[in-house]
């Protein structure tokens, strides 16, 4: 029986930098890397299907569930997949991930986990996605392009959705993130959940900044964790110019 295997990193990132909130992000050292094996001969296909098996190490080890229609990444992946007509996924698919991203911290780690199972999904389905609609994707399920874009291109780059003038490719960005990844109930079928809503093409682009390599990121990490919606329920909707023009210096 033949078996293909391959692995996927995903760096953690820090974004909102300086004055880019919502814009400027920057990928770092530490990851999330999945190991992924299934068996591709013919005599696969005549056996009975097995659902994914998940193990995981690192941190949050305790906390992420492994059930694969549970597990943020996987549930990306199977976003992806029957956005191109593949209802499910591989039989007997392994997938092990260690992860070094701490969880809650500001190290974008639900953004890597979103990087970690659209890349996934184009692998399992050898979709060969550009990076543009890889990102697209992405923004279906993380609306916030800092992150997932510095997860997805690496280094430092600044990136903004794009602003729809078609009233219907705006409808479809705006779908609750409950359509675009549902909650699987405990009885669910492998049918319920198999039309996902596709995402139009181009819906953020990003600009590369150069980077000096000899300036290097150091992250302070917390001891508690605090909810990106919690951090950003902190701040004023709107800035004094001053206010803008000290950021920007």
């Amino acid at each position: 029986m033949s078996v293909r295997k391959f692995s996927i990193r995903v760096p953690a990132t820090s974004a909102n930098v300086g004055p880019g909130f919502d814009v400027v992000g920057l990928s770092l050292s530490l990851s999330l890397t999945l190991t992924v094996s299934y068996p591709t001969s013919s005599s696969s296909s005549q056996q009975v299907y097995v659902h994914p098996k998940i193990t995981y190490t690192g941190q949050g080890a305790s906390e992420v569930p492994l059930n694969a229609y549970q597990n943020l990444t996987t549930r990306v992946a199977l976003y992806v997949l029957r956005c191109h007509s593949i209802p499910r996924f591989p039989s007997h698919l392994c997938i092990h991930a260690h992860n070094e991203i701490p969880f809650g911290r500001g190290l974008g780690s639900s953004g890597a986990a979103v990087i970690a199972g659209v890349l996934l999904g184009n692998s399992l389905g050898h979709l060969n996605l550009s990076t543009h609609r890889l990102l697209d994707f992405a923004l279906m399920v993380e609306r916030h392009p800092d992150n997932v874009t510095a997860a997805l291109i690496g280094g430092f780059v600044g990136s903004y959705l794009k602003e729809f003038s078609d009233e219907r490719e705006r409808q479809r960005i705006d779908v609750p993130l409950s359509e675009v990844l549902p909650e699987y109930p405990e009885d669910a079928s492998e049918e319920w959940g198999l039309n996902p809503p596709v995402p139009p093409f181009g819906i953020g682009h990003y600009v590369r900044f150069g980077w000096s390599e000899g300036i290097k990121a150091i992250a302070i990490v917390p001891r508690f964790e605090l909810s990106t919606a919690k951090a950003r329920s902190v701040l004023p909707n709107e800035y004094s110019r001053k206010d803008l023009v000290r950021g920007i210096k």
